[in-house]
């Protein structure tokens, strides 16, 4: 690399250089150096000419720090448009030159976003190695020997190797998720819909994300935040708004697999590497339950071995019936699988996804997220070689589900295997709960203690979470079941309400065990100055629409008023009506219920 006043393409680092003076030119100029200097064709198949990109450079003026993306440099996977150059899909048979970029694309660039150029990918999007390309195999960026996982190869790893800020990818069936894990950064797979996918060479439609690779969760957010918007343009874009991360609450259920879901294939260094990222989450806060995935795995099966591979017969179907021979022999094979398939087939699958689903649902009534490992083992370029079907099979056994089943999902890096190569970690949730996701995935990250991608880099010190609700949402003190990992803090999740504080009340409230149950329900009441205790809570932040719809649910003698906490705010929460403690138990000396939960299971 050349000689620069940063070290780091990361976020916090450039901006502390822009900050400080430094020219958008001089960063885009040091990144086709490092591009050149990196001496792998096989990351990009184009790149914009150098002075196009300098020009956007130019352009932006002095730092603007109103702009989120200013001056950050991306790759863009070659399946989705970038006006200028050819798009490929790494198929030069199906390659043409488009006149608009994506929608995505043109919202980071109006963010102060410089694309840089298109990158290598499994040909078509289909695969999780990385190999089958035309334009050559992408290096894994930890061992060469290694595939550097796919279809969003060269876009990992040009991030990995510190080329660029980050990449958009595609993500199917794992394609955003198992490549940043081999290459040790973070691969964010949205809520299906929340990017646009107008401008993308399509896979499966109605199962297509764009993702983003980046070298920290916070970093990735951001881009996400910037790509967001409705576009009419695309049938199956719907309204998911980002959200501000979530900062971690004290206490977290994970679902995490079972004995019997545990696949690493004999590989112990990945199991190893698995078991610590989970003691990691569990000194964070998490509560860990081991879950039964069978009905995970068998909606996975559905996407390669029932008629969704149509969909993707569809999106080439000009091409794979007039010029089969322009496609690399393990595409075609894969996908002229769909005409075996009929419509009383697609149907059945249908309805037997449907069903998977429905059970699949109801693992959020006592889990929070996921956690599952990003991939079983690495595979080697020979494994590909000598079997070009079963590896990449089996690097999708904890990734393929996900979209069927409308889950959003973050890859994070995880403690290095005993062997040096990069392991890491997945987080699942219901659909549009990302921000959650974020706020696990960026401490996991954190405790992993393991560098930038394969910059060397350290993690820049973390970003503080916002502990009070943005203007657009209402706080609401929560005391009882709905805290954190207890029973009813499910109905929170299912707001998209975030985690912003512990907090006190001030000394002049009761809590009181009320009568009945199970469950079991507290009742806050304020009593005079001096004559009560300051009660454990937490701070959540919602929308109106979800703060309305949670009020409504209040049964009595519960209600929602105004309380005053120690750290000077008073948002609404629960008390109860004070007619309602007749019978109850003055339990105000726990210092708050969950210490009271405790004892009494004690």
């Amino acid at each position: 690399m050349t000689s620069t006043p940063f070290q780091s393409l990361d976020f916090i680092s450039l901006r502390n250089a822009y900050a400080s003076g430094l020219s958008p030119e001089h960063v885009i100029a040091d990144v086709y150096a490092r591009i050149e200097a990196a001496c792998d064709p096989g990351i990009f198949i184009s790149l914009l000419p150098m002075d196009q990109a300098l020009a956007m450079a130019k352009a932006l003026g002095a730092y603007d720090a109103a702009r989120p993306l200013f001056g950050m440099p991306f790759a863009i996977k070659d399946n989705i448009d970038l006006a200028g150059l050819p798009t490929t899909a790494a198929c030069p048979a199906f390659a043409y030159k488009p006149q608009k970029s994506a929608f995505v694309v043109d919202r980071l660039i109006a963010a102060g976003a410089i694309p840089i150029g298109k990158t290598n990918l499994d040909q078509f999007a289909t695969g999780l190695v990385g190999v089958r390309s035309p334009f050559g195999v992408p290096r894994n960026s930890f061992d060469e020997k290694v595939v550097p996982g796919g279809s969003s190869s060269g876009s990992a790893v040009a991030v990995a190797r510190g080329l660029v800020s980050f990449a958009l990818g595609t993500d199917t069936a794992g394609s955003g998720r198992v490549p940043a894990a081999l290459n040790n950064i973070v691969g964010l797979k949205p809520t299906l819909g929340a990017l646009s996918t107008t401008g993308v060479v399509p896979a499966c439609r109605s199962l297509d994300c764009v993702s983003i690779f980046a070298l920290t969760v916070d970093d990735a957010h951001e881009v996400f935040a910037a790509a967001t918007a409705s576009d009419d343009n695309d049938a199956f874009s719907r309204p998911i708004a980002p959200g501000v991360i979530s900062a971690v609450p004290p206490q977290f259920r994970l679902a995490v697999p079972d004995a019997a879901s545990r696949k690493f294939f004999g590989d112990s260094r990945s199991e190893a590497a698995f078991d610590e990222a989970v003691e990691r989450a569990v000194s964070l806060g998490a509560s860990i339950a081991p879950t039964d995935l069978s009905l995970f795995f068998e909606t996975a099966q559905l996407l390669y071995e029932g008629p969704w591979v149509g969909e993707r017969y569809h999106a080439v179907r000009q091409l794979i019936e007039s010029s089969p021979e322009s496609l690399l022999p393990v595409t075609h094979r894969i996908i002229s699988a769909a005409t075996r398939f009929s419509a009383v087939d697609t149907f059945d699958a249908l309805y037997r996804l449907a069903g998977l689903k429905k059970r699949a649902s109801a693992i959020w009534l006592s889990a929070d997220a996921m956690l599952l490992p990003t991939y079983p083992r690495p595979r080697t370029t020979d494994d590909l070689a000598a079997d070009p079907i079963g590896p990449n099979s089996e690097l999708g056994t904890y990734t393929n589900f996900v979209n069927l089943l409308d889950l959003c999902a973050l890859a994070v890096p995880g403690p290095f295997r005993t062997d040096g190569f990069p392991s890491g970690v997945t987080l699942i949730a219901p659909a549009g709960r990302d921000h959650l996701l974020a706020g696990i995935g960026a401490e996991l990250h954190r405790t992993a203690g393991v560098a930038l991608g394969a910059t060397g880099v350290a993690l820049p010190k973390a970003l503080p979470r916002l502990s009070v609700a943005s203007n657009d949402e209402i706080e609401i003190v929560v005391v009882g079941a709905h805290l954190s990992g207890m029973a009813l803090n499910r109905e929170l999740g299912e707001l998209d309400a975030r985690f912003l504080r512990k907090a006190f009340t001030t000394s002049d409230y009761k809590l009181f065990a009320l009568p009945g149950g199970p469950p079991f329900k507290p009742g806050l009441l304020r009593v005079a100055d001096g004559a009560g205790a300051s009660i454990e809570t937490e701070v959540w932040a919602m929308t109106p629409a979800a703060f309305g719809s949670f009020v409504s649910r209040i049964p009595p003698p519960l209600g929602i008023g105004t309380i005053r906490l120690a750290d000077g705010t008073s948002p609404k929460g629960f008390l109860a009506e004070s007619l309602a403690l007749e019978g109850a138990t003055d339990i105000s000396h726990f210092g708050g219920w969950r210490a009271y939960m405790l004892a009494r299971a004690s």
